[in-house]
């Protein structure tokens, strides 16, 4: 009986394990492997194929490439203010995008009188990577570009304006020393830590087979071992806690990507000075289409508060 009993003990383990590896991986296609909207999906949606079309189609645009701290090759769209300034605008897109999707964003900046940097994330655009950081690395990479800039323009003042991953990416790049001509920071719709949204995110699929707690320590493993990075410290409250960069938090309410009070906790964390928006009525990163009135209204009041 001992050796049948081991026997089928063996047989669970085996299966859970195999269950687990299979989770992983799929949890690591899923969420880690860079994908983006092909030119069909761009023009089922409007909004995506406005934003899109207005930096394809901007005939002065200028494409310029910097190399990571660990040697990839990042690129951005560089689009000059038509009349001289030192005022820069970073708009720093989310996941299945690139720098062409901030071109809302970047437009109404470039409306204002702003210069324009659309960086495309390490794995996505003209970019080079073959895996998402959510903020990690990208932080850094966002840092060369800021020096890019002020190699550019000494006198520069430079403002951060992130959606979705994008947006934890800004807050984590403002808890780094950053040099005194990034003035201010936008985040709209960020996670609090990648743990709490990848949880989120597995709780919400369907035919789970595995406990929350197994499958985030399976992904943790599986992502340090091809990534290189730890997925506990991609930790944005961290990062604000130490901010000394003036933050305006913005949420929708009925976000179904990512937690609303995520964004209430951020902004309780957050240690620079701050402001918090919260868009009724709006899903995921869509504040700036379902209101624009309140939305570009706090970003002009941050501006107007930090004499941007």
């Amino acid at each position: 009986m001992s050796k049948k009993r081991n026997f089928v003990l063996f047989g669970l383990a085996s299966a859970i394990v195999g269950t687990g590896a299979a989770a992983a991986s799929y949890l690591y296609d899923l969420s880690v492997v860079p994908r983006q909207k092909t030119q069909e999906e761009v023009d089922r949606n409007p909004l995506d194929s406005e934003a899109v079309k207005w930096v394809r189609n901007y005939k002065e645009k200028e494409d310029i490439f910097v190399e990571s701290i660990d040697e990839l090759r990042l690129h951005a769209t560089f689009i000059k203010a038509a009349e001289d300034t030192h005022k820069y605008a970073i708009c720093i897109h989310g996941v299945k995008s690139d720098g062409e999707y901030m071109g809302m964003y970047g437009k109404h900046y470039h409306d204002m009188g702003i210069n324009v940097l659309l960086p495309d994330l390490r794995g996505f655009g003209k970019s080079e990577g073959n895996f998402i950081g959510y903020g990690y690395y990208d932080r850094l990479d966002i840092m060369e570009w800021i020096y890019w800039i002020i190699r550019r323009d000494p006198k520069a003042r430079i403002l951060l304006h992130g959606t979705s991953m994008g947006a934890a990416t800004t807050l984590m790049t403002t808890g780094e020393r950053l040099p005194n001509q990034v003035i201010m920071a936008v985040a709209d719709s960020s996670y609090s830590t990648l743990m709490a949204e990848f949880g989120d995110v597995y709780k919400k699929q369907k035919g789970g087979l595995i406990p929350l707690s197994v499958a985030l320590l399976l992904i943790r493993i599986i992502i340090q071992l091809k990534c290189g990075y730890d997925i506990r410290k991609v930790n944005v409250l961290d990062a604000v806690s130490r901010s000394k960069t003036p933050t305006l938090f913005i949420h929708g309410d009925e976000d179904r990507v990512i937690d609303p009070q995520m964004c209430a906790k951020l902004y309780e964390k957050c240690a620079a000075k701050k402001q918090y928006c919260l868009i009724l009525g709006a899903d995921h990163v869509q504040g700036a289409y379902v209101d624009p009135d309140k939305y570009w209204k706090k970003v002009e009041t941050l501006m107007e508060k930090t004499e941007f």
